[in-house]
């Protein structure tokens, strides 16, 4: 029997990992995080509880393509950013000693690993395949967006093992956005369902399957717009800040002459 929209179907594995990864905060917290970062933390955690164990994981599973699109961009976009700006510069620096985690941040790497992991699972067959294995394939999808998103968003709130300035955040920043958006962009403009999983699925909402589609592209295209965009232009202006102070003359009042 097909569950209702509304069923609260949480996803054992992932809502498993979650709860890992908050102990494992808590266990770090000897490197005495501020409030921000607390707050951070704790609120990629609500993020993930709220598209894992919540309706949303049913609607995304079950019916509606433009539900599991919100759910990757928090999986793979939102929730990483919360995350790695919820670690200390201290307990950052210990994780970064870990030479898988030197490798995978490595700013090149993570960008490309980050589009390949968005580009393979988007691909029809691998799609499917997970939304067809829930308790295999798709855990699976969700771990590797997530991790994917860590490793993206690690050199852009943390400094070690790689510092990067203002204007290579920004440029960073910009680069993972032009990658990303044909994704979205193709949902959206595409004139036929490319999922067969969503096609054949039962309507929510009265929502024609190439309708759900577009809007899925819609959505996912906005969200990056927003987190992307935002951080861009943060740290664009800062490096137009520092630039303007680094040209600035010295005010400092010269030693009499006598």
């Amino acid at each position: 029997m097909q569950p209702s929209p509304w069923a609260w179907s949480p996803a054992w594995p992932e809502i498993a990992a979650v709860l890992v990864a908050a102990a494992g905060y808590g266990l770090s917290l000897p490197h005495r995080p501020g409030r921000l970062h607390l707050a951070a933390f704790g609120g990629g955690i609500v993020l993930l509880l709220a598209v894992l164990a919540t309706p949303v994981e049913t609607l995304a599973t079950e019916y509606l393509l433009s539900a599991h699109l919100v759910q990757n961009v928090v999986l793979a976009e939102w929730a990483p950013a919360l995350l790695v700006a919820g670690l200390t510069p201290a307990a950052a620096a210990t994780l970064a000693r870990l030479r898988a985690v030197a490798l995978l941040t490595r700013p090149p790497v993570a960008l490309a690993l980050w589009v390949a992991v968005y580009v393979a699972w988007h691909v029809p067959a691998a799609y499917d395949a997970a939304l067809r294995h829930p308790s295999t394939i798709l855990p699976l999808e969700h771990a590797c967006y997530l991790l994917a998103g860590i490793a993206l968003w690690w050199p852009v709130f943390q400094s070690a093992p790689w510092t990067m300035s203002a204007a290579a955040k920004a440029g960073y920043l910009f680069g993972a956005f032009l990658l990303a958006s044909p994704i979205g962009l193709a949902l959206a403009l595409v004139g036929s369902p490319i999922y067969d999983f969503y096609e054949a699925a039962p309507r929510a909402f009265e929502l024609a399957p190439l309708r759900d589609q577009q809007l899925a592209g819609i959505l996912m295209s906005g969200a990056e717009a927003i987190v992307f965009f935002a951080l861009f232009a943060f740290f664009f202006l800062r490096f137009l800040a520092e630039e303007d102070r680094a040209q600035r003359p010295d005010a400092r009042p010269s030693a009499p002459r006598g």
